[in-house]
């Protein structure tokens, strides 16, 4: 029996997860914006935005090295949020500069996850699944699936939930098509692993909304926001939840221009238009989408 993702879900089974487990990216956008950046900046900038917007989530989605032990200490995790864990390390390894998959679940596995407090282990994939493996080089796809074959496995042993986050790679010169067919190959090859839950990329609009619930069966899915505007973030969730996902796993759609922020005006902008946002998308999905129960029955 699967484990359960009540502990991450709201009370119908969807989920409005805030996602915080940025840690390369979040360096890059504070140094963009000309604020401080180092480890104690990133971990400060996670216990202000956790602390405002998980008391609005079913989950909170963060990391261990700059989130989960800072969170904790602040006392920033509402109680009725559930925490998943990003099990992968950042940055991941690289073969020529195409990204490599690598799970270490003696060292990151759902043990490690449990132990920082973690109710469900989140695992990124970067990977193009049709890539060929050519004459002496490393299948990276099969490595990818490999790595998350293991996750499952693993989760599943322990009882722990495993939601895996694909994010395909697409080469400047392809079409919208193209990448459209590359998210929803993603989420076919990974659903048929049968993780807990997906969490996956915009495949370009309903028609591919509808594939993509199609592909994946019996495995609910959430869609992440890849850093869009947040009026376009919640007209991408309506239309993927009334063609089948089971709600939503996001962060810079609701919190993104705060890192340009800082002190009493970063905490100011989380307390009133982030949270406004976040209240308002949670509004605006009463009544959408398929509980994950619902799913996998």
């Amino acid at each position: 029996m699967p484990p359960t993702l009540d502990q991450i879900a709201g009370e119908p089974g969807t989920f409005a997860i805030l996602a915080m487990d940025q840690r390369g990216t979040l360096r890059r956008m504070l140094d963009k914006a000309g604020q401080p950046s180092a480890d104690h900046d990133l971990s400060d900038f996670k216990v202000d935005v956790i602390g405002a917007l998980s008391p609005l989530a079913s989950g909170v989605l963060t990391d261990v090295e700059y989130g989960a032990g800072p969170v904790r200490s602040a006392g920033a995790l509402d109680p009725r949020a559930g925490l998943l864990i990003a099990s992968e390390r950042s940055p991941q390894p690289t073969w020529r500069g195409e990204h490599r998959t690598e799970y270490r679940g003696g060292e990151r596995g759902p043990a490690f996850v449990a132990a920082n407090g973690g109710a469900a282990l989140k695992f990124l994939v970067r990977w193009r699944p049709d890539r060929p493996a050519g004459a002496g080089e490393p299948d990276l796809a099969g490595e990818a699936l490999d790595a998350v074959r293991a996750v499952v496995a693993d989760c599943r042993a322990y009882g722990l939930p495993s939601v895996i986050e694909p994010l395909v790679t697409v080469h400047p010169d392809e079409s919208a098509d193209a990448r459209r067919r590359l998210v929803i190959r993603s989420a076919e090859l990974l659903a048929a692993l049968d993780p807990d839950l997906l969490k996956l990329e915009w495949p370009g609009d309903a028609d591919g909304c509808r594939e993509v619930s199609k592909v994946c069966g019996r495995v609910p899915w959430a869609l992440l926001s890849a850093g869009v505007a947040y009026e376009e973030f919640v007209e991408r969730v309506l239309t993927a939840m009334d063609a089948g996902a089971s709600g939503y796993i996001a962060g810079r759609a609701f919190w993104g221009e705060a890192a340009g922020l800082a002190g009493d005006d970063r905490r100011r902008f989380l307390r009133t238009t982030a949270v406004d946002r976040m209240t308002a998308l949670n509004a605006a999905i009463e009544g959408h989408g398929r509980g994950w129960r619902e799913v996998r029955s």
